[in-house]
């Protein structure tokens, strides 16, 4: 199938986005890197009259270095993050989880503001950025304002955002090489979306210690008590069932399996790399 016909537009500024979806209203769409988007289109899921292109605005492209946290453009590519063109907040995690996203020519499009609106809870950006506590910044008419990730996502495909607002960044704290971390997903075959993910964040020094578990037909959660099983006090299925309550034995046995596998790397060598 072809999309249904629609305008397009390339926004010269996130100004210039924000006055055109404006004037779209309901029928106004922002496109970036188009990786979810476009099938969308072609499938004619979505069908919007207007698109207004953020893929050219400057301001969306670059890290600005805020000290303690970095602030990624919301149209940074996954290719940009796995390269190192631009720096990672963190000792490596993001440029290992960006190299296990889908493929090379999605990476080389696809966008952190893209993955983050989209809102997939499978998507990696999804449950890493979670996971490292980030926070989405997003414009509208009436300013900017700050969303924590973990109130940001509010159902499958469905955000926080509001009516005419755009997301312009992300800010990721920064974290020193003393600090551990553990990514695991599994997927059927390189490329899918993840069937079971998981995400485990050790970081003394901030005095955070966090399990999530991602990839669950609804936002990512946090286990109740993280230390609890770090400390052997509490084991990996009852803390499981009691956060996701509900997944069948088939989930369940793979969610649980890629929170062991997190756990294990965050707690090897940190010599290891440290996302699959």
């Amino acid at each position: 199938m072809k999309p249904a016909p629609f305008a397009y537009a390339a926004a010269t500024d996130v100004g210039d986005a924000l006055a055109r979806l404006g004037q779209a209203g309901e029928d106004g769409k922002l496109a970036a890197g188009t990786q979810s988007l476009g099938p969308m289109l072609n499938l004619r899921l979505a069908r919007p009259a207007q698109l207004v292109d953020v893929s050219r605005i400057a301001a969306l492209r670059g890290v600005r270095d805020e000290g303690d946290a970095l602030v990624y453009g919301a149209g940074v590519t996954h290719a940009e993050i796995e390269d190192g063109v631009v720096p990672d907040a963190t000792p490596g995690w993001l440029a290992a989880a960006a190299r296990h996203i889908a493929y090379r020519a999605v990476r080389n499009r696809g966008t952190i503001g893209g993955s983050l609106a989209h809102a997939d809870p499978a998507a990696d950006w999804v449950n890493v950025m979670t996971a490292l506590g980030g926070e989405v910044l997003l414009a509208g008419s009436g300013g900017e304002r700050a969303v924590p990730l973990g109130s940001f996502f509010l159902g499958p495909f469905t955000t926080a955002l509001g009516d005419g607002e755009l997301i312009v960044g992300v800010r990721i704290r920064k974290r020193s090489s003393l600090a551990r971390w553990g990514y695991w997903k599994f997927c059927r075959k390189v490329g899918e979306f993840a069937k079971a993910s998981a995400a485990v964040l050790i970081d003394k020094e901030r005095g955070e210690t966090r399990i999530l578990v991602g990839a669950i037909e609804r936002p990512p959660v946090f286990l109740a008590d993280a230390d609890a099983v770090f400390a052997g006090r509490e084991t990996i299925e009852p803390a499981l069932a009691r956060a996701v309550p509900g997944l069948n034995a088939e989930s369940f046995a793979l969610h649980a399996a890629a929170i062991r596998r997190a756990v294990a790397i965050a707690t090897a060598d940190p010599s290891r790399e440290g996302a699959r």
